[in-house]
């Protein structure tokens, strides 16, 4: 059920949410949080889209904020959606116009659920200072998305660093939880050695690259160089160097979702690298009210202790980084074939053979004898 409330006000939005709880029944019971959207009006319909699946596993009330058209008379134009057109969340969409695109926060006041945790959200081009921002301040948690951003995400990351707060939080460090726990899981098995250097490959311009170089400069405390690679392959390699030889995690090139592990002592493997859609990475990020200490000290101490260097293809001929994803025995054709097995030791005689068909052959006999007594 959709309901447009062209020229209105907060107020006014407030008392048909109460109508149509009465009318539809109690659809806005059980609410775990509100989620505060803030987009611009060419991303409005595609973060609406998102935000309703995300909140498939937490029903909230989600308030979208489009900043429409700074000129003009200042006007409000709602939006409700609720029942089938909102999923398990019912959706307040309100258009700023004119002055009102300044106060979007005395908009939104009247309009969040009571004794609940608000998440606020920018899908595209976030503020400087999220957390200063007057609908930032509002909010416990504040998500934004460096890779989405109109700017240099270079530009985002440092300006995340510069006014990061205990409940910020960026989508392109959830895109990396898969890499994050690969490798230190790599570092759980033998042989127990601390890691020496590390080497992060990646496109330029990918944000979480970078957070993931961050993340192995703070937690491991060891030089981590960043390396280049062609624009477009997001994150592509990380070697981990170790006295007894490197761990190797390397995405394959014909799949963005598989990558190969490879380390002293065992076999170069497999991996899945699942990469999160958006709706994907928001529910991840919503499961979580409290700050994430992770993402600061890898944001804040880990980024910039990384060091630039050049390409990937240099590194790899310089012997810094891997050239490529290692090579798999998928099959197990090198441990079960033909050959492997004509070579397998015969019995050292056939002591024990003869011995057992001995006992069986009594067994038999002495059972015929029962049988026949």
């Amino acid at each position: 059920m959709i309901l447009d409330l062209p020229s209105s006000s907060a107020a006014d939005v407030a008392k048909n949410l109460v109508r149509l709880r009465n009318q539809v029944g109690a659809m806005a019971m059980g609410r775990v949080l509100t989620l505060l959207v803030v987009v611009d009006e060419e991303l409005a319909e595609e973060a609406v889209d998102v935000a309703s699946e995300a909140t498939r596993q937490h029903p909230a009330r989600i308030l979208v904020v489009v900043s429409a058209n700074a000129r003009g008379r200042g006007r409000l134009d709602a939006q409700i959606r609720v029942g089938g057109d909102a999923g398990a969340s019912e959706i307040v969409v309100l258009r700023l116009y004119g002055d009102l695109t300044r106060h979007g926060s005395s908009v939104v006041t009247p309009l969040l659920l009571p004794d609940s945790p608000v998440v606020a959200w920018w899908p595209g081009e976030a503020p400087a200072d999220v957390a200063g921002d007057p609908l930032g301040q509002m909010a416990h948690r504040r998500i934004t998305d460096a890779a989405a951003a109109g700017s240099a995400t270079g530009t985002q990351l440092r300006r995340r660093t510069k006014h990061y707060r205990p409940g910020d939080t960026d989508l392109t460090w959830t895109r990396i939880t898969r890499w994050r726990a690969l490798l230190a899981a790599s570092l759980e098995s033998e042989p127990f050695e601390p890691v020496q250097r590390a080497v992060v490959a990646g496109e330029p311009d990918c944000p979480s690259c970078d957070l993931l170089a961050g993340w192995l400069a703070s937690s491991l405390r060891c030089p981590v160089e960043r390396v280049r690679t062609p624009v477009g392959s997001g994150v592509q390699s990380v070697r981990l160097e170790r006295t007894a030889g490197p761990v190797d995690l390397v995405r394959l090139d014909d799949s963005g979702d598989t990558a190969t592990l490879s380390m002293v002592g065992s076999q170069p493997r497999l991996v899945a690298l699942h990469t999160p859609s958006v709706p994907g990475a928001l529910t991840a990020e919503l499961r979580r009210l409290d700050a994430d200490e992770v993402y600061a000290r890898s944001l804040c101490d880990g980024l910039p202790r990384v060091r630039r260097g050049g390409t990937r293809s240099a590194a790899a001929r310089a012997g810094d980084s891997p050239a490529g994803p290692a090579r798999v025995d998928r099959s197990g054709s090198a441990r079960l074939g033909s050959r492997s097995l004509q070579k397998a030791e015969e019995p050292a005689d056939g002591a024990d053979s003869t011995a057992v068909e001995e006992a069986v052959q009594e067994g038999l006999a002495e059972t015929e004898e029962t049988g026949s007594g």
